[in-house]
This record gives structure tokens, C-alpha cells and sequence, in this order.
């Protein structure tokens, strides 16, 4: 068992007077800031943690969408650490970012929650270190789906925003999505299942990443499975040949076999399309 050590710190918490949580702890070489508020809604705080190796940082961000159906849970970052492994390994600082969950909030809300999230991170980036125009997004399922939605949907920041943060670009470089839904028009309503989706279909358009398709997207890898039941392959196909119509870099992964949800060497591969996709844009 690796052992974690932890301090708390009154207002500052590693050098960073961001008004932030209050501990910071490190594990196997990786400063571990949990529960950062990036905003407020109705009373309750929107968090982030954050993962940053100490001492060999390559400058580079990456927000991960924390989003399962549009459900965003919380697990102790302590142990959430090792999914990001390899990439903090290489250097990059890693943003866990959670959104208001359904059923009480529905996409749309979902989506400005992570929009605030960019928005928060660029106007910090001196604070945590990385490079506000070198920041990538990822995620899988709905998680996709939101990252698409920053590659495709983002802003240059909100004039006369209530705040200097709400006037901050919520744009990013790069994005990868596993099996991303990217038309949610003809799903939107009543669902049992996903009561995210259950919100007036005239905003459906809004939030369907593939609406929103033009030339300075950044650069986007898809990696889906071709016996995916849940999200079929042919969302992913629709929104590559959209990029590609608009002539944005684009790259579309399909493994054969792999449903929804990636499990042993599909997993591995996946990641590994990750890293390379991440390091080829964020680093060079």
C-alpha cells in the first residue's frame, strides 16, 4: 500500500491562494488538490480535483469529464489518482472535473457547468501551472459527449459576465471522446433511464455537438466500438465526416469487438490513441 501524507493549510494550499480546499496530498510523486469550487449553483459548490506531478510538469492541462449518463460522481482522489497514471506520468496535469448531476440537472446545465469549469481553469492556468492555450478535454459516453461539446461549442468568454471568470474563453486545443453521443435531437425526453435527457427538446440542438461543427474546431480523436448497442458507431462516423467536411483534424478509431465501455486490450488501446493524440497536440 502506498502511503499518502497530508497537510492542511489555512487559504493557501501549495501556493495557490485560490481560496481552494483545504489539504493537499501526495502520492508516488503526485500533488493531489481535491475539491476545488469552480463555481456555485443554488447554494451548492461545483467541484474539481486536481492531479499535477511534482517536478516534471510539461506545461499541458487535461480536464476529464467526470460524466456517466450525465451523472457526475464523487470518489476520494486518493485512489481516482491511478486512472490518471499515465498521464501525470508524462507530465500533464490532470483536472477531474464534476458537473451538476441529473436527475435534478439536465444537459444543458451539464454542459455550462463543464463550460464553467474551462472558463475557471484558464483563468487559474498561472496559478496551476499550466499553459491556458494547451489544454485538452476527454471523457467517454456522456463524458464524450461533453467534451465534444467544448471542442465544438465553446466561446471566447461572456462580456459583461457576473464575474471575471464568466469573461474567460472556455475554449480548448484538443479533445478526445470514447463513444460520444453527438445528436441528441431525437432522444431528448421522458427517459427512465437517462432523466437527463428528460428537458424542452428546443434546446436539444443546442446541445448536440454535431449542430455545431465548423472550421476552427480543434483537433479531435473518436474512439468507438463497433458493438456498441447503447451509443452506435454511426454517431461517431457522423460527427468525423462533419469535421472532415469543415476540413478539422480529425481521427476515428473503431475496435472491433468492443461494446459500449472499453475492457482489456481494447482499454489499452484506447488509451494508448489517448496519450499519443494528446502529446502530439498539446506538446508539439
Amino acid at each position: 500500500m502506498r502511503r499518502i501524507r497530508v497537510w492542511v493549510r489555512a487559504g493557501v494550499v501549495a501556493g495557490l491562494t485560490l481560496g481552494l480546499a483545504g489539504r493537499v496530498a501526495a502520492e508516488d510523486g503526485v500533488q493531489i488538490i481535491p475539491d476545488v469550487i469552480y463555481g456555485h449553483k443554488d447554494g451548492m459548490a461545483m467541484t474539481l480535483d486536481v492531479f499535477k506531478p511534482q517536478g516534471k510538469t510539461n506545461g499541458a492541462g487535461l480536464l476529464f469529464m467526470v460524466s456517466g449518463g450525465w451523472v457526475s460522481r464523487w470518489s476520494p482522489p486518493e485512489r481516482t489518482v491511478q486512472r490518471f497514471r499515465e498521464l501525470l506520468d508524462r507530465g500533464f496535469t490532470v483536472f477531474a472535473v464534476r458537473h451538476g448531476s441529473s436527475p435534478r440537472y439536465k444537459v444543458p446545465e451539464a454542459v455550462a457547468d463543464v463550460r464553467r469549469a474551462v472558463r475557471y481553469v484558464r483563468h487559474n492556468s498561472s496559478q496551476f501551472a499550466v499553459d491556458p492555450d494547451r489544454l485538452g478535454v476527454y471523457g467517454g459516453s456522456a463524458g464524450g459527449h461533453l467534451s465534444l461539446m467544448l471542442a465544438t461549442a465553446s466561446d471566447d468568454g461572456q462580456p459583461g459576465g457576473q464575474d471575471e471568470i464568466d469573461q474567460t474563453p472556455c475554449r480548448v486545443a484538443c479533445v478526445v471522446a470514447y463513444f460520444p453521443p453527438v445528436d441528441l435531437r431525437p432522444i431528448v425526453g421522458p427517459s427512465e433511464r437517462f432523466p437527463a435527457l428528460d428537458f424542452n427538446p428546443e434546446l436539444a440542438e443546442s446541445v448536440s455537438p454535431i449542430v455545431h461543427v465548423t472550421a476552427d474546431d480543434p483537433p479531435a480523436l473518436l474512439v468507438h466500438g463497433d458493438q456498441d448497442e447503447l451509443v452506435p458507431l454511426d454517431h461517431s462516423r457522423r460527427i468525423k465526416a462533419a469535421f472532415d467536411k469543415e476540413g478539422v483534424k480529425s481521427e476515428l478509431i473503431v475496435i472491433e469487438g468492443a461494446g459500449h465501455g472499453f475492457r482489456g486490450e481494447a482499454a489499452e488501446r484506447a488509451q494508448s490513441a489517448l496519450i499519443e493524440w494528446f502529446e502530439k497536440h498539446l506538446l508539439n
